[in-house]
């Protein structure tokens, strides 16, 4: 098939074309995002591959399929850039990346978290300008203390083996609780509240839901810890970005590392180096000395690009053989 891949980075390429040697699909790389201004582009392909800052809006995917578009190919977990009820009217598939490597995600959480604590960014700054000084680095030890892992799905479940490894004492607040997982992984569930008022650390690993929005708000900040350190490798829109910057201001927040954003379309995956940050509240949090951000890289491993490429032309290769999409993305 015909395969029009979209907001792509020379990573994607290689990792795409390399998996294309078992599937023998036809790939033309846009860098483009696909959204109402580069639908055109599509014209002539029988399936697309975006990225998580795409937006299929009901638009986007009437023109996709009037110009025979039959599959939308995300190379991404998450779909809420996708009209999925539209897709479904129109008879237009859309196949996601369920699972491609927990681990990395995971691991890149507590890289953050070990940078937040023991403050090796500003130390290997210093160290470069021949500043040896330790004043001002002391941090604390995660022996011992307690973790909140808000959602309890595969990644959030390697998060807690790393966790286990550092002696953290591991809770976990998640919708759909499954006793035999906590008892297996010796894990404890918590309300929300509880999660919050119990953790030193806060890790979030939830999809992005209506239920979910905001989840991270001014009101559930006043219940966690005092000083609790934020980590969010999920979804930005977990956060209300605003209501962390004053919960920041007044120590409430002792720290935070993030590799996704809200707002981040537009910004992450993208060299602004030579112009003014367009985006008034990132550049604030960016202020902080106790903040620190990734631009969306906790999926960048080659272990994880090669299982993305891998299944996403597996599930455009079940399109064309007319298999069951045990990927798909369905209404609900």
């Amino acid at each position: 098939m015909r395969i029009a891949v979209f907001d792509t980075h020379p990573y994607d390429e290689r990792s795409l074309l390399a998996a294309n040697a078992r599937f023998g699909h036809t790939l033309e790389f846009f860098e483009e995002r696909l959204y109402e201004k580069t639908v055109e582009l599509a014209q002539g392909f029988d399936a697309v591959c975006p990225f998580v800052n795409c937006r299929l809006t009901d638009a986007v995917l009437t023109r996709l399929k009037d110009l025979g578009v039959g599959i939308v190919a995300l190379r991404a977990a998450g779909f809420n850039g996708i009209d999925v009820d539209a897709a479904a009217r129109l008879g237009v598939k859309v196949a996601r990346v369920p699972a491609y490597s927990p681990e990395a995600v995971a691991e890149h959480t507590f890289a953050l978290l070990l940078t937040l604590v023991r403050k090796t960014h500003r130390a290997f700054n210093r160290v470069r300008d021949n500043n040896f000084s330790l004043n001002g680095l002391d941090g604390f030890t995660l022996h011992g203390r307690t973790i909140g892992v808000m959602g309890a799905g595969r990644i959030g479940q390697a998060a807690m083996r790393i966790a286990k490894g550092f002696g953290l004492k591991v809770l976990a607040y998640d919708p759909y609780e499954n006793p035999a997982l906590a008892a297996e992984m010796g894990f404890e569930y918590r309300t929300l509240e509880q999660l919050l008022r119990d953790s030193d650390i806060l890790s979030l690993h939830l999809p992005l839901t209506l239920q979910s929005y905001h989840l991270i708000n001014a009101q559930s900040l006043r219940y966690a810890r005092r000083g609790v350190i934020i980590l969010n490798t999920s979804r930005g829109g977990l956060i209300d970005t605003p209501a962390l910057i004053e919960a920041l201001k007044v120590g409430q927040v002792g720290g935070v590392g993030l590799d996704v954003y809200e707002m981040e379309e537009g910004v992450f995956f993208n060299d602004l180096s030579g112009s003014l940050l367009p985006d008034d509240t990132l550049a604030r949090l960016m202020t902080f000395p106790n903040v620190l951000i990734t631009s969306h890289q906790g999926f960048l491993t080659h272990e994880a690009l090669t299982a993305i490429a891998q299944t996403t032309l597996g599930n455009v290769s079940s399109f064309e053989k007319g298999e069951e999409l045990v990927n798909e993305v369905k209404p609900g």
